[in-house]
Formats: C-alpha cells, sequence, structure tokens
C-alpha cells in the first residue's frame, strides 16, 4: 500500500472540492430531506485551515476545521472516500487536523456528526472524543450528536 500524505491547504483546492461533492452525496443518501436542515451549517467559505489525505497521488479523503472560539477549533466536513476506508486516512486526517490546532494554539475540539453514521461515532471515540451537549446550531437536533476533546 502506498504512504498516506496530507496536503494543508484552503477551501480553494480542487480536490477538496471534489471531495465535499462526494461527502454532500454520502450524507444524502443517508439522511435524505433530513439533510436539508444541515445544508447550511456545512458551506465552507474562505477555510484556510483544510486537509486533504492522499494515498499515492489519488485524493482519498478531507477535513477541515474553523475557530469557533478562542480556546476552540470546530472541525468540518470530514470525510474519507468509502472504497479508501479502514486503511487510517481518517485517523491520520484527525491527527493531522489536532497538531495544527494546536500549533495555532488552540486547547478543545468540538464537531458535530449524525447517528446515522456510526463509522465517525466510532473514530471519534477512538481519538478521545466524548459525548457533550449539542451547541448552537445543533440544539434541539435528535440527529446530532456533539462531541468534544481537548488537545
Amino acid at each position: 500500500m502506498n504512504t498516506i500524505t496530507f496536503l494543508r491547504t484552503n477551501n480553494e483546492q480542487q480536490d477538496f472540492e471534489a471531495l465535499i461533492s462526494a461527502l454532500d452525496e454520502d450524507l444524502r443518501d443517508r439522511y435524505h430531506e433530513l439533510q436539508d436542515m444541515y445544508d447550511e451549517h456545512n458551506v465552507i467559505e474562505a477555510v484556510n485551515t483544510v486537509v486533504i489525505a492522499y494515498i499515492g497521488a489519488e485524493p482519498a479523503g478531507c477535513a477541515c476545521f474553523r475557530e469557533f472560539n478562542d480556546h476552540t477549533i470546530e472541525i468540518k466536513r470530514m470525510f474519507v472516500r468509502p472504497e479508501l476506508r479502514g486503511k487510517g486516512v481518517a485517523f491520520g486526517l484527525m491527527q493531522e487536523l489536532e497538531n495544527w490546532a494546536r500549533e495555532l494554539n488552540y486547547s478543545y475540539a468540538i464537531l458535530e456528526t449524525g447517528k446515522r453514521q456510526p463509522e465517525a461515532i466510532s473514530l471519534y471515540h477512538k481519538s478521545g472524543f466524548t459525548v457533550m451537549d449539542n451547541y448552537g446550531p445543533y440544539i434541539g437536533m435528535d440527529s446530532s450528536i456533539c462531541m468534544r476533546k481537548r488537545l
């Protein structure tokens, strides 16, 4: 197997845009019309903290973060192409995001995921995240799970 490499970039990178399109399709397949409520929270504009994972030259997955407050980042748009799952891509992406956030002096990471994404929930637990009360736009959304981790 080829080595997984990571590129730190921004949301205008072409591979990120293609992976996000695949993520949106995946979420639509899982949540159907319920996804309409989440789409507005998934818009990524002017984000300079995007990570893309590659296996060889092939874009395998992506994720990004944005500042939530002075001490906390919010992880967004985490995705690994289905045919490349189980190869350590998602765990590597998470580590790269956390390292980058620490370099920028953040102390915490938060995220939201959906109950129909068991593989994501498992990854986040294995990465040390714990469930917290739903925050911000996810308050009262029964299909959401919000999580937090000290970096």
